[in-house]
């Protein structure tokens, strides 16, 4: 009997101790995922909760709204990568996990938010009153507009945008010629290297202005721009452009076996994929 008693007795205490680790810092009940794997399409809580931790900690940047799309996709690969996990794009065990370890989520205040329709974030160490934004009150500014009525079953969308298909063509056509035989995450690092010079002020603003730039690209100057590229290339370009970027914000990058130029090898050298060494 004594030892029945000892063993509820040890069995409360437990339930109590695992109660109290759920709660988080922020006096919220820390929900750590269900058991589903999250995936692109998906919609609900557990995404609302994924967008929320991936932009705790400034992988996300997208709005808050509970639906899986290619912003959501791209900035949990990128956190993949970061913290050496497979390069899925799902959230399954693992990465819920390491996600859950690296973040924070406020589950009453952004849900509040979101009821509200207000525009806010959820970044970690900020007052959570400085991140309601316009309409949440506190802000002092014009309360937000009305937002516009949602599908009941949203979907998420699967075109980039800002980039036609002359756009996406040319740089796959790039990608091709100066990267055909480097591995896949090579390849997407050459494309995302136009698109980060793209945005660059030092540089055109367009991909034809970018990849035709005298000097610029040896596959220009050789000719292999104009060979026919695979699906590789193209995926590859489409990805950089989904948010992928394996180069790390790099503006240049060269081969250190075949480069003759002193100037390439006095750039601030950032990492090497491949045979291609991506620099600053």
């Amino acid at each position: 009997m004594n030892s029945r008693i000892k063993w509820l007795c040890t069995t409360v205490v437990m339930v109590l101790v695992c109660s109290l680790l759920m709660i988080s810092s922020e006096g919220e009940k820390a929900d750590a995922f269900t058991n589903q794997v999250i995936q692109h399409g998906a919609t609900g809580d557990d995404v609302i909760e994924l967008q929320s931790r991936l932009q705790y900690i400034g992988y996300y940047n997208g709005k808050i709204d509970g639906v899986f799309g290619w912003g959501t996709y791209w900035a949990l690969r990128n956190f993949q990568y970061e913290f050496g996990l497979p390069i899925d794009g799902l959230a399954g065990a693992e990465t819920k996990a390491k996600l859950v370890n690296a973040s924070k989520y406020n589950k009453q205040f952004v849900k509040e938010q979101i009821k509200k329709g207000n525009k806010f974030s959820h970044y970690g160490g900020t007052d959570l009153s400085k991140q309601k934004g316009a309409g949440a009150g506190g802000g002092g500014g014009k309360a937000a507009p009305p937002q516009k009525q949602t599908p009941s079953k949203p979907t998420a969308a699967n075109t980039p945008n800002g980039y036609s298909q002359n756009d996406i063509q040319i740089m796959a056509n790039a990608v091709y010629g100066e990267a055909r035989g480097e591995p896949y995450e090579g390849q997407v690092a050459v494309a995302a290297v136009i698109l980060n010079r793209i945005d660059s002020p030092s540089f055109p603003n367009t991909a034809a202005g970018v990849i035709f730039e005298p000097g610029a690209f040896t596959a220009v100057a050789d000719g292999q721009i104009y060979l026919t590229p695979n699906e590789k290339a193209r995926e590859a370009v489409l990805d950089a452009i989904n948010g992928w970027d394996p180069s790390s914000n790099a503006l240049y990058y060269f081969n250190p076996v075949t480069a003759t130029s002193d100037w390439i090898w006095s750039r601030p050298q950032i990492k090497q994929i491949g045979k291609h060494i991506f620099c600053k």
